[in-house]
């Protein structure tokens, strides 16, 4: 019994060890819609760091900084926290930190507004992830779809503010 007991131990800390050094399986996700207003006023209407409150219906605090690059917001009452790590003048780039004790997914997100005519534009928003914690490819695929189609209700909704 002792013995059984110890190698169902080693098994458990194997099976854990093999878990936590899966390789990582990253992921993209590009998303974007059209929008018939020219850049610069799509990104004034939908570029702002806590924009994201509009077209989410979620709340958005600016917990440190001022909009620029190390600023961090806080969603969903402070559920998510997320770290500006890139600016331009028609886009932004974020990341979210890790949480100890949770699997990090290297999650980061780019939002841009892209001239395409003086008149009109693309709105272009790429999610990158680690998706290695799934069980499998069909788990991984569920959780890539569950993405893109909340974040292109998002475009949509951003579509929507920026053409009024």
């Amino acid at each position: 019994m002792r013995h059984f007991i110890t190698h169902l131990v080693a098994g458990a800390l194997i099976a854990a060890a093999a878990t936590a050094s899966a390789a990582p399986d990253y992921r993209t996700i590009r998303m974007e819609i059209d929008v018939n207003k020219p850049a610069t006023e799509v990104w004034a209407k939908v570029g702002h760091y806590c924009d994201i409150s509009r077209w989410f219906d979620l709340d958005c605090k600016l917990v440190s900084g001022d909009g620029g690059i190390g600023t961090v917001r806080s969603l969903a009452n402070g559920r998510i926290l997320e770290i500006l790590v890139g600016k331009t003048d028609l886009s932004y780039g974020y990341t979210q930190p890790t949480k100890e004790g949770a699997f990090y997914n290297l999650y980061h997100g780019y939002l841009e507004a892209k001239p395409v005519t003086r008149r009109t534009s693309k709105i272009i928003y790429t999610l990158f992830l680690d998706v290695s914690d799934k069980p499998d490819e069909a788990a991984k695929q569920a959780d890539l779809a569950q993405r893109r189609t909340r974040f292109e209700a998002g475009l949509k909704k951003m579509k929507q503010i920026a053409e009024q």
